[in-house]
């Protein structure tokens, strides 16, 4: 009798560094581009708009986006990104120039100079402008408190508005502290307190810690949130918590879209009519959490970490979905790589925001190794000199 012998298992390569961080960047930006057309809207209000579900590029929500309210003057959708990943992009420029972890004060030396006096093309308005004419109000804080109002850095965020807005663009710091979620936490708390406060703040080192560990050989979705729940506090972790529980019970965005909503909702101080706040909204609190964190780790749970779908169900909750979009794409992309971003989506959204989307997240890999090998060093410092303290004489 022939003996048949049995085939070698094939083994699955370890994700690179540069893998991940192009496929948390690239898929920021895509998600960010999906997102940005239906950004406010209810899932019902996107289907009668779009005559189902939007499952890619799609046009701007008003044919005379120029002047329509409450849109113009932003050309939104047909592949443009938006602030999201100009402010990400943003981060990434500073991290090349300090080479090394970042604080509060690299917000001030670095980002704000990047974002008051050079001019890039901004998708959404078709023009060349410094990216100050084109951020969010909460954004906009940053420049005021530290360029005009000299605070300290530290403590700039205090008084702004409490958002998504240091979350947004927080992905970069994951990268730089792949595998270290608690580094990646703690890195991003410091460099958010110049922008944001309360859960705000907290959402950004949370979404960074995310991306952490995603990036960690062997992660799974279940690991990642794990992560998240480990350091975040307060309102954020119920909220993450509430949502991912809620989330391990459906298989497609379609039927999570509700109960989703209804699970965060507690926790969401702007209340059921997005484009029409509450008058607690965005006020610093421990109860409450920004709804766009836990929506986006909830529809990884949902999606079994497969990119399109989490970020697809992110886009199709709608209210602030170019944000929910742009950090479930962080995290799926950190979790599968580059290659689980569909090539054709980022290539419109490439060519369509005039963007190179891959060089950014090059160039991050290229420090991230930099920041690493300061990492050992001074570790290697740290253990010698607490040798020295400690060994009996």
């Amino acid at each position: 009798m022939t003996q048949t012998q049995a085939p070698t298992p094939r083994r699955t390569p370890t994700l690179t560094l540069e893998d991940r961080a192009a496929g948390c960047l690239v898929g920021a930006a895509v998600g960010d581009a999906l997102g940005g057309p239906v950004e406010g809207w209810s899932p019902e209000q996107i289907a009668d708009r779009h005559g189902g579900r939007v499952r890619g590029i799609v046009g701007p929500w008003h044919a005379d986006w120029r002047t329509a309210r409450p849109i113009a003057p932003y050309h939104k959708g047909d592949g443009h990104v938006t602030d999201d990943t100009l402010m990400t992009h943003a981060l990434v420029r500073v991290y090349e120039t300090v080479r090394d972890h970042l604080d509060a004060y690299a917000v001030a030396d670095h980002l704000v100079p990047d974002l008051m006096t050079n001019p890039r093309w901004i998708p959404e308005l078709e023009a060349e402008a410094i990216p100050l004419q084109r951020i969010f109000l909460a954004e906009k804080w940053i420049v005021a408190r530290l360029h005009y109002a000299h605070a300290d850095p530290r403590e700039a965020g205090s008084g702004n508005i409490v958002n998504c807005g240091a979350a947004m663009y927080m992905a970069p710091v994951g990268i730089v502290n792949a595998g270290n979620p608690r580094g990646a936490y703690a890195e991003a708390l410091d460099v958010a307190g110049a922008h944001q406060s309360s859960y705000g703040r907290e959402a950004a080192g949370v979404l960074a810690a995310a991306v952490a560990a995603a990036c960690t050989p062997g992660a799974t979705v279940s690991s990642v949130v794990d992560a998240a729940l480990a350091l975040a506090k307060d309102g954020t972790r119920d909220a993450i918590e509430a949502v991912c529980d809620v989330a391990s019970r459906h298989g497609d965005f379609e039927s999570a879209l509700g109960p989703l909503r209804e699970a965060v909702a507690p926790y969401d101080s702007v209340g059921p009519d997005y484009r029409r706040p509450s008058l607690g909204a965005r006020r610093p609190s421990r109860l409450h959490a920004v709804e766009e964190l836990p929506i986006a780790l909830g529809m990884l749970v949902v999606s079994g970490g497969a990119y399109e779908d989490a970020v697809l169900g992110a886009v199709n909750y709608g209210r602030d979905c170019d944000s929910t979009a742009t950090m479930a794409g962080a995290v799926a992309g950190a979790l599968a790589g580059a290659a689980a971003v569909p090539a054709d989506w980022a290539a419109r959204v490439a060519e369509a925001s005039r963007l190179d989307l891959h060089a950014p997240a090059a160039a991050l890999a290229a420090v991230a190794r930099e920041v690493h090998a300061r990492d050992r060093s001074r570790r290697r410092s740290h253990e010698a000199a607490f040798a020295a303290l400690t060994t009996p004489r």
